[in-house]
């Protein structure tokens, strides 16, 4: 049996397979057709059965890779032992395609237009509280020169935080005497739209009357009179009116203030104007 082994590897290895006649053996083989007395029904397994196994479980033992085709016939012609190389190794895949490039960003939104100038409501509702001014105007505000009169000083100013639809008049008041009597007025001149917002000053709300009146030519009057029996300290204090305009930049040239004081029985009076926007 080793002999056999032995005799089987050497030829398995030397052998260089017919294909084309093997395939013509094989259809040679599965034309020719079947006879009720090919093969009795109790005959022993031929010998060339038995050789055929053996070498089979011979070949098993060549190496993984290797397959053996045994080929034998029932008379005593030689056995054909073909073998079949290792098979290929199967092609390397294709490299992947590259990924389409990443669509680009879209581009950023537009930053939407700046707010026009304070609170940008045209539509602002007249008499609203006029507390809380709006956000600076983008054009330079001028005071009109300074007034004075023995102990008492103003000066008239657009409030820097006007805008294009809505401004802010204020009249500062210094004063180096205790004041027992005090009446400020403010004139806003009818230049279009001119309606009233509001109104402020710097002392107490509650030591005052304040009242705001149109004139015969649309011009609103503001008044700020203080009460009797209420005394204003030596300093400086600030007095505004507050309205709505038309669109632009509003010319407060026509606009005046005046004011009168007792101190120390000693009447002082003061008065002036707006400059107009530089």
């Amino acid at each position: 049996m080793d002999d056999l082994r032995r005799e089987l590897r050497q030829t398995a290895h030397t052998h260089t397979p017919d294909r084309e006649r093997m395939l013509a053996r094989i259809e040679r083989g599965m034309s020719v057709p079947e006879t009720a007395s090919a093969r009795p029904p109790a005959q022993r397994p031929a010998p060339w059965l038995r050789v055929a196994a053996v070498t089979a479980v011979a070949v098993g033992t060549l190496g993984a890779g290797t397959f053996a085709v045994v080929s034998a016939t029932r008379d005593d012609r030689p056995l054909t032992v073909a073998t079949t190389p290792e098979p290929s190794r199967p092609p390397s895949a294709p490299a992947p395609r590259p990924s389409s490039p990443a669509a680009p960003a879209s581009p950023p939104a537009s930053p939407s237009a700046p707010a026009r100038g304070g609170s940008g409501r045209p539509d602002a509702p007249s008499g609203a509280s006029g507390s809380a001014a709006p956000p600076p105007a983008a054009t330079s505000r001028a005071t009109a020169p300074v007034a004075r009169d023995g102990y008492l000083r103003s000066e008239g100013s657009v409030d820097p935080n006007s805008n294009v639809y809505w401004a802010q008049s204020n009249i500062t008041i210094s004063t180096r005497r205790p004041l027992t009597t005090l009446t400020v007025e403010l004139s806003v001149a009818q230049t279009g739209g001119v309606k009233d917002t509001g109104s402020w000053r710097s002392l107490p709300e509650k030591d005052f009357t304040v009242s705001v009146t149109t004139g015969p030519d649309g011009a609103l009057l503001y008044r700020w009179t203080l009460k009797d029996g209420v005394t204003v300290p030596a300093g400086e204090h600030v007095f505004a009116g507050q309205y709505d305009h038309a669109e632009g930049d509003r010319d407060a040239g026509a606009d005046r203030y005046a004011a009168k004081a007792n101190g120390s029985d000693m009447t002082a009076e003061v008065e002036g104007g707006f400059a107009a926007p530089s």
